[in-house]
Formats: C-alpha cells, structure tokens, sequence
C-alpha cells in the first residue's frame, strides 16, 4: 500500500487502487492520554474510539508513505503530531536494540519508503531541528529510507504530485 497523509486538503488525484489519500484535517482525532491501553488492555488496540483507530493501521501496512505537514517551531504541526502519538498501538510495550538503541518492538508493521514534506515559512534552525527529529523518527518508524523536502505552501501541491508520480 502507499499512503499519502496530510494536514491540509490537498487537490491531488491518485490514480491505482492501492494509493490512499487522507486528509488528517478533515478527521476526529483525539490527543493521546497516555493510558497505555492500546498495550495493556486492548494489545494493538486504541482504546478511543475516533477516526485514528482507521488510520493507523493504514500506516504500519504501508510501504510508501508520504507525510505532509506543516513545520512549527521544528516540529510537526498539531494534526499530524497527533496522529503520529495516535499510531503508538503499533509498537509493543517490549524494547528491543536497534543500531546500538533502545527502541520499542514493532507490531506487524511494514518497512516503508518515507517522503516527507515539510512547507512554511522556515528558518534554517528549525529545519535542522526538524531533520534531527525526523532522523530519530526513522529508528521508530521502520523507515528503510526516507527524504525530507522543505517548501513553502505555494509550492506544495506541485511537490506532493511529483512525489506520488515517483510511486
């Protein structure tokens, strides 16, 4: 499966049928609240009941996925960062050694090709904060490879066709 998940509606037109498209921005996502629940009592299960428990298995059985995602203060912007946080019931509770790390066991969850794209008005700080977080990421997110493109929000559409033109 490829995925293509944003923060903001994007006019985009994805042509086979196992390419996805969502718009996190149009969804009911609640934050987190760190129960653990999704380990505990309903192992791989969140245990609020909104639009997150479709999507993030949409991420672990992705192959190619790209995050689109509105940079603030080096960061993912609020939407994705939630979901992202929302995506925890595809790790386990167990550690395990990654590259000399410690980093959660992953729950049937596929290496993926990872492109994200990054827009705003931002300065080289937070676009190296960005990265560095981007990098740590990858260890958690069984991304075999990844990208980040940084553009402005003209520039967007045109970038996201390109990537998915790449699938």
């Amino acid at each position: 499966m490829k995925l293509l998940l944003s923060d903001t509606p994007l006019t985009i037109h994805l042509k086979k049928e196992n390419e996805i498209y969502i718009d996190l921005s149009q969804l009911k996502i609640s934050n987190c609240i760190g129960c653990f629940g999704c380990w505990t009592k309903t192992p791989g299960k969140c245990v609020i009941r909104d639009d997150a428990v479709k999507v993030y298995p949409m991420i672990a059985n992705s192959e190619k996925i790209i995050y689109v995602s509105h940079v603030k203060y080096g960061s993912y912007d609020t939407i994705m960062k939630t979901m992202l946080e929302r995506a925890i019931p595809i790790q386990q509770a167990f550690i395990r050694i990654h590259n000399n790390e410690t980093h959660h066991v992953q729950r049937e969850v596929k290496n993926k090709d990872a492109v994200i794209i990054a827009y705003g008005e931002l300065s080289q700080e937070e676009k190296d904060i960005f990265t560095r977080l981007i990098s740590r990421n990858a260890n958690n997110m069984s991304f075999s490879s990844y990208r980040i493109l940084f553009v402005t929000k003209e520039e967007l559409t045109s970038t996201v066709e390109q990537e998915v033109a790449l699938w």
